[in-house]
């Protein structure tokens, strides 16, 4: 930022508001007020609260240089390095995907399916920042809980975010990849996953702040965004009990070859439906697994 020393912190705020604006980032007055508070030390409420107080010089130095990183793109949670989501606060870095609020969507499903009290047993398939299966585990106070991720950085993060959140104790965590793995027959109620899946056309018009920063990995999937989800689908169905719930976060447009892939599944998953985010978009894929048993 340039210019003369700001007399307040509202000018502060201010003044960098203009300034992300004139780069082009999203929510230029929501990452200056976010920046503010981590450089500042204070809350959002602080800032309005302090608006006439003259800025520190150390947090303002500070301050400007957070500014300085949200200009070239870095989204503000990884600046931050932090991320709400279901209520919870989650550590996050650039080894996982920043968690958004659509897949939020997979925890309500959950919570309409099972009882807040239900001891059951769930896997999250590529579990990122731990976000999906920390909240899950939050919610249902009984619930022990699997999560998976192919990248040892991700798990570590997942494995933080457990102690943040105070789950650790009834959260295991697997190195692997979960589209060759075999886990115990029946041995879950619930699946849950957010897995790639965005094709390479979509990742090509994606932000900057995207495509820049987030881990293209954990973004992308080959056969029009749905090869990790069909290869998915008989790994859980293999695992899940007879009456036991899938849930997978999809493209917006995903959701009829979606459920194509389910009527591969040769009747093991039943009651096959999509669910559609805020914006009537596909989000979620569900199905129940059936009571037919598998020949191996």
């Amino acid at each position: 930022m340039s210019g003369d020393r700001p007399a307040t912190l509202s000018d502060a705020v201010t003044l960098a508001e203009r300034t992300l604006a004139t780069t082009g980032v999203d929510s230029p007055r929501l990452s200056a007020e976010l920046l503010a508070a981590k450089a500042f030390g204070l809350s959002r409420l602080g800032l309005i609260m302090q608006a006439k107080e003259s800025p520190d010089e150390a947090a303002l130095v500070e301050f400007n240089a957070l500014v300085a990183r949200r200009a070239q793109g870095e989204p503000a949670a990884y600046i931050l390095g932090d991320k709400e989501f279901f209520g919870l606060n989650f550590r996050v870095t650039p080894d996982v995907l920043i968690p958004r609020p659509e897949t939020e969507l997979v925890v309500e499903a959950a919570q309409r399916f099972f009882q807040p009290e239900a001891a059951f047993r769930f896997a999250d398939f590529g579990t990122g920042s731990g976000a999906l299966a920390v909240a899950l585990t939050h919610e249902f106070t009984a619930a022990q809980g699997l999560a998976i991720d192919i990248s040892p950085p991700a798990l570590s993060i997942a494995r933080q975010n457990a102690q943040l959140n105070g789950v650790a104790d009834r959260l295991s965590f697997l190195h692997a990849d979960f589209t060759r793995l075999a886990l115990a027959p029946a041995c879950l109620d619930l699946a849950v996953s957010n897995p790639p899946y965005v094709t390479e056309a979509e990742y090509a018009e994606l932000s900057p702040e995207v495509r820049s920063f987030e881990p293209r990995s954990a973004l992308v999937s080959p056969e029009a965004g749905l090869w990790h989800l069909r290869l998915l689908l008989p790994v859980a169905t293999r695992a899940l009990r007879a009456g036991g719930l899938f849930l997978c976060e999809l493209g917006s447009g995903q959701g009829p070859a979606a459920l194509a892939l389910v009527a591969e599944q040769s009747g093991f998953l039943v009651n096959s439906s999509i669910l559609k985010d805020y914006a009537g978009l596909d989000r979620i894929l569900m199905a129940v697994r059936s009571s037919q048993k598998c020949s191996k």
